[in-house]
Parts: C-alpha cells; sequence; structure tokens
C-alpha cells in the first residue's frame, strides 16, 4: 500500500514537470512587470517615492496599452508581426519621451543602455519556429 501511494505520488510529480516543461508560459500581469521594473530602477537609482510613483504609472499605462494591443491585434484574425513590432516601437518611444521629464539624462542612459534591454524576455535555446 505504501509503494503504491510514492509511485502514484511520483508518476503525478513527473506529469507535471513534464507538462510544464511543454511550454506552460504564462503572460505576468501589469502589476507583476511594474513591479520588476520598481525593482531594477530602485536598485539602480533608489528614486524618492513621488518620481518612483510618477515611473510606475508611465509603465502601467505603457503595458495596458501594449496589452491592449496585443489583444487587438490578435483578435483581427490575421496578425501582421511588422505592424505590431511598429506600433510597439512607437509605444516604447511615446514611454521614453515621459520617462525623459521624470529621470535625469544620466539615470535615462542606464535605463536604455543596461535596464532595458535586460527587462526583454529571454526565448531560450529553442529552434525558430518553436
Amino acid at each position: 500500500m505504501k509503494k503504491q501511494f510514492v509511485l502514484m505520488v511520483a508518476a503525478v510529480l513527473i506529469g507535471a514537470t513534464s507538462l510544464k516543461a511543454q511550454g506552460g508560459f504564462q503572460r505576468r500581469t501589469v502589476e507583476e512587470r511594474v513591479a520588476m521594473v520598481h525593482q531594477k530602477l530602485d536598485s539602480a537609482f533608489k528614486l524618492e517615492a513621488a518620481k518612483q510613483a510618477k515611473v510606475d504609472s508611465v509603465f502601467a499605462n505603457y503595458y495596458r496599452t501594449a496589452d491592449k494591443a496585443r489583444e487587438d491585434m490578435m483578435a483581427s484574425g490575421n496578425p501582421d508581426r511588422d505592424a505590431m513590432r511598429a506600433k510597439m516601437t512607437e509605444m516604447a518611444g511615446d514611454r521614453d519621451d515621459k520617462l525623459k521629464g521624470i529621470l535625469t539624462e544620466d539615470q535615462m542612459k542606464t535605463w536604455k543602455d543596461s535596464i532595458e534591454p535586460s527587462m526583454r524576455p529571454q526565448r531560450g535555446n529553442r529552434p525558430p519556429g518553436q
């Protein structure tokens, strides 16, 4: 009886890990993404609370707008990757313009050169097309 229970638990664990390995990717919520940016900016700049709240607001608006644009594009039935890339680039430019009003020039340079590239999703070593 004990062996059957242990084998059953092992089978469930193996099954769960194999399902997770099959690509159980879940997009982070807006709040989770803003928290990630908040943490990275806080560790790099130690912004005062008022500035950090403004930055968080800029990123929350950016992520909501990007999610909405992505949903609209996918709902159209024929997503155009080039059009989506252009729209995302435009939105990122608007976000950066708003950040320039909050961050100093040195902070903005650090954001563009080091922090922003680290925020991009990592795709791993998957072959193209998968």
